[in-house]
């Protein structure tokens, strides 16, 4: 029960995140069931450990209230062994929980994005207001000034064809009524004009311009009814290939993300491998350049940045700064200039090359951030059980009111770690692991400390308990200035 309440709220949560992409497009009954069922695959790692803790505080919240805990401690069962079978339980749904994250999400994702790529690119459902031009038909732009509450007659149609690129508005059609219909496949637009006029400015652009004759040519038709098609381009639904989403990290399981993690780390290494010898041939080039200019010897070709440096070597090479301060005003300034030019190419290039390692970077840390999640679920499963169960066991409060209020809570601060330590890691700030894992690293200690508490009895919650040790506190400083006074 408490599963399916979290996997509702979490799913209306996520289809009021896309509700703009949805309302207006037409969709079929049957895709808007596949993108739901596709949701809610997807918020399932969310609403499983919440469903999980609030079940577990039920149970033990029941138990404790109806002092069922009591009388099965006083046979002598000790908490973690009344805890042991559901233990069992919590290893097998975690072990699922791995499971699914690490073969079915990957799946799900693909399918979710896909469909909703798809379901963003389609236009519209055809509908025009009143005093307001619609552009949502391909070349054509359609204004009205009122329509029929009764009928589906327009009334003051005015109709701009702008397939002619280099006069867009050469064409202008105007009606007194008419009616708009759409054909059965939404591929065209069936258009029923009454009493209208056409203008129509015959302008040919067959050369590329308009030249002042064909500005001249000019018609205009009067018509008591006229019928045209209109083509409708992009509105109806069309899937796209799901093979454009594959490469997304959270598209793939254990296997593949680390394969291609691999695979990005060999490519960021050559690119930094590349940038090396780069940056020391272009320093040698422009040394050797310089002492051959001072020995007035053999001049070196022009060279790219594969030159190998140990063939720059084999030539003397004397000391720029000496060799700099024997040439003439006008060389040295040849020298400065061909220096800054060879500096400005040099770090255009290596800004090419860091951009493709920062990507790398980007895509290897995505990687890892997934590859650490697939195992996040199932531990968060496990947690979350050994925090609800002794604190349900504390409380002593069942049914869906202090569980659901204490549920949220914790899983409120177990949202915005996990939501913290996935931003740091994303911006390379911690590691992946790290920020990753933060939220269990937090929570763990607690459930140890609550099931710890719960197994020796501790009156951790009982308000009774903190009354006393106040009063207690109380009573100890009266006592002190009651002994200064005498």
């Amino acid at each position: 029960m408490t599963f399916f309440i979290s996997l509702f709220i979490l799913v209306m949560q996520v289809l009021w995140r896309y509700i703009d992409d949805l309302v207006g497009k037409g969709l079929e009954t049957s895709v808007l069931l596949e993108l739901l069922f596709y949701v809610a695959l997807q918020v399932l790692p969310m609403a499983l450990p919440l469903a999980i803790l609030l079940a577990s505080l039920m149970t033990f919240g029941n138990l404790g209230e109806n002092y069922e805990l009591t009388a099965i401690k006083s046979a002598g069962v000790s908490l973690p062994r009344i805890m042991k079978p559901l233990i069992v339980f919590m290893l097998i749904v975690c072990i699922g929980a791995f499971k699914f994250s690490n073969n079915v999400l990957p799946v799900a994702n693909l399918k979710f994005y896909s469909l909703m790529w798809s379901i963003r690119q389609a236009s519209p459902e055809f509908d025009i207001k009143e005093k307001i031009f619609y552009d949502g038909l391909t070349d054509y732009n359609i204004k009205i000034e009122r329509k029929s509450k009764t009928s589906d007659m327009l009334y003051d149609i005015m109709i701009y064809d702008h397939r002619n690129a280099l006069a867009k508005n050469s064409n202008v059609t105007v009606a007194d009524s008419g009616l708009l219909e759409i054909s059965e496949d939404k591929k065209h637009l069936k258009l029923t004009l009454f009493d209208g006029i056409k203008y129509d400015e015959k302008v040919d652009d067959s050369k590329g311009r308009i030249d002042r004759k064909s500005k001249q040519k000019f018609r205009v038709d009067h018509f008591k009814k006229q019928v045209a098609m209109v083509p409708m381009v992009g509105m109806d639904f069309n899937r796209y290939d799901e093979g454009l989403f594959k490469s997304n990290d959270r598209m793939k399981n254990l296997k593949q993300l680390s394969h291609d993690a691999d695979s990005i780390q060999r490519m960021k290494e050559d690119d930094i491998q590349k940038m090396k010898p780069r940056i020391t041939a272009n320093y040698f080039v422009h040394q050797h350049r310089i002492s051959a200019r001072r020995r007035k010897g053999p001049k070196p070709e022009e060279v790219d940045s594969t030159i190998k440096i140990k063939q720059i070597e084999e030539y003397p090479l004397a000391s720029i700064d000496s060799a700099f301060s024997t040439f003439n005003a006008q060389t040295k300034a040849m020298i400065a200039e061909s220096a800054v030019r060879r500096a400005r190419d040099t770090k255009t290039q290596l800004d090419e090359q860091l951009a493709s390692v920062h990507k790398a970077d980007y895509k290897l840390i995505r990687h890892k951030i997934e590859w650490h999640r697939k195992f996040t679920l199932s531990f968060a499963c496990f947690i979350f059980f050994f925090i609800g169960a002794p604190l349900g066991a504390i409380i002593r409060k069942g049914g869906l009111g202090m569980p659901v209020v204490t549920s949220i809570l914790f899983f409120i601060v177990y949202y915005i770690i996990d939501t913290f330590g996935l931003k740091i890691s994303k911006e390379a700030i911690w590691p992946p692991h790290m920020g990753i894992w933060l939220s269990s690293a937090v929570l763990f200690p607690i459930g140890v400390f609550l099931t710890y508490k719960a197994a020796t009895d501790s009156a951790i919650l009982n308000s009774d308990a903190y009354v006393i040790f106040f009063q207690k506190v109380f009573a100890r400083f009266k006592k002190k200035k009651q002994a200064k006074k005498a």
